[in-house]
């Protein structure tokens, strides 16, 4: 049985296939009418032209709409990339990100992990509505980007909560960051409706290389806890790994 396809590139070719063979017969026969199966031969070949010409506009169109496909398949590759890593509201990496940035810092050296989260934030929502703390949460993530700069990672891990991934040999150079960025946070100025100082309660964990993520994130959120008990807006640094260690103040 003949397949389709087969069947499809006979039925194409079989006029001119005819033609071809008037025109050799014409040839080998010296007393045939060599212009009227030139002139058949030349009908057939224009029509060949034709279709080759058409179907190299077809094919041209589909690699044209098979490109312009892929490039969309590859921008919402990227689009659905950048959704799984990055909180919707602010643009930071979300907790699973931060997870594997920090992760991946400690598999490499030693690494700093300082959390911060906004102090009395349930305030701010209760006294000028939950699109005015948004702005807010919005406002301190990008004072963050401005002070630490775009290849530091900054995550959103959970509503006010906030980390930053600081790849250092020293706790004091972390410290030093974390001490900046509370002082940051304290001088930002909000937009309307926001009339008060917003400040931020900062704890910070060191950890050595090949240290887990729940280790050190453990640690810092000690160190927070300890920050906001001493009044927020300040600093509070876990200093070791023995029990009961320090829970440092940062002068």
């Amino acid at each position: 049985m003949q397949r389709p396809a087969a069947r499809a590139e006979a039925d194409l070719f079989a006029q001119e296939s005819a033609a071809l063979a008037q025109a050799r017969a014409a040839h080998d026969d010296a007393q045939a009418d060599t212009r009227a199966a030139l002139a058949a031969l030349i009908v057939h070949y224009e029509r060949l032209m034709r279709e080759s010409r058409r179907l190299i506009r077809r094919s041209d169109r589909a690699e044209l709409d098979m490109n312009q496909m892929n490039r969309q398949l590859h921008e919402l590759a990227q689009q659905l990339e950048y959704r799984a890593s990055h909180d919707p509201l602010t643009g930071a990496l979300n907790r699973g990100a931060i997870i594997e940035c920090a992760s991946a810092a400690l598999e490499r050296g030693d690494t700093a992990l300082i959390v911060l989260d906004i102090d009395h934030f349930k305030w701010v929502n209760d006294d000028f509505g939950h699109p005015a703390g948004d702005m807010v949460i919005q406002t301190v993530v990008r004072c963050l980007q401005n002070l630490l700069g775009p290849q530091v990672a900054i995550g959103r891990v959970g509503g006010e909560e906030f980390s930053v991934v600081w790849p250092t040999s020293r706790i004091a150079a972390a410290q030093e960051v974390a001490t900046r960025i509370c002082d940051a946070i304290a001088d930002q100025m909000f937009g309307a409706p926001i009339n008060r100082q917003i400040t931020a309660s900062v704890g910070v964990s060191w950890a050595r290389q090949g240290s887990s993520f729940e280790t050190i994130y453990s640690h810092a959120d000690e160190a927070l806890y300890a920050a906001k008990r001493a009044g927020r807006n300040c600093v509070r640094t876990y200093t070791g790994m023995e029990p009961n260690p320090l829970l440092a103040a940062v002068a």
